[in-house]
């Protein structure tokens, strides 16, 4: 599989369980949440202005993108995936979250041979990795390792099932 498949088996409507450990408090949280995936054309004025901003020819995000936005939520977090090369099973993962401030980061993906895709994002205050995959095309897992520059750790996991309705 690579990042296009990916992001094609993505689409739709999920619920979401998650459970979120914060390592510095050593609390367990727990809660449900419903994700919507759209794919955005490579010539979305959203994924053309992300590339622009990150001076990226929108012409190497023919791979498209994807938009998630969560149910309650009015911001969405917009995500382009720009090859290394002719290797769509790695590159850079520009990301817009929220209003299009302070959530914007440039990432890292790669997609291992067991098509776990593995996303990166690192600034001066905060180190992100999560990682996706898919035991039944309408169940995925995923699970996410967040450290801050202030102190705060905390480790997630989610399952998703597709909404087939």
């Amino acid at each position: 599989m690579d990042i296009i498949e990916f992001f094609q088996q993505s689409a739709g409507k999920w619920f979401c369980q998650r459970t979120v450990h914060n390592f510095n408090s050593g609390e367990l949280q727990a809660g449900k949440l419903e994700l919507n995936i759209d794919i955005l054309p490579p010539e979305d004025a959203t994924v053309v202005k992300l590339c622009q901003k990150y001076q990226t020819d929108p012409a190497l995000a023919s791979l498209a993108g994807a938009r998630v936005t969560s149910k309650g939520e009015t911001a969405a977090t917009v995500l382009v995936p720009i090859a290394d090369g002719d290797n769509p099973q790695e590159g850079k993962l520009l990301q817009e979250r929220g209003d299009g401030g302070a959530g914007n980061f440039v990432g890292r993906y790669a997609i291992a041979p067991d098509d776990v895709l593995t996303l990166v994002t690192e600034s001066d205050t905060v180190y992100a990795e999560e990682r996706l995959w898919y035991l039944m095309p309408n169940l995925r897992l995923r699970t996410s390792f967040i450290k801050q520059a202030n102190g705060l750790n905390m480790a997630c996991f989610y399952s998703e099932i597709r909404r087939l309705s």
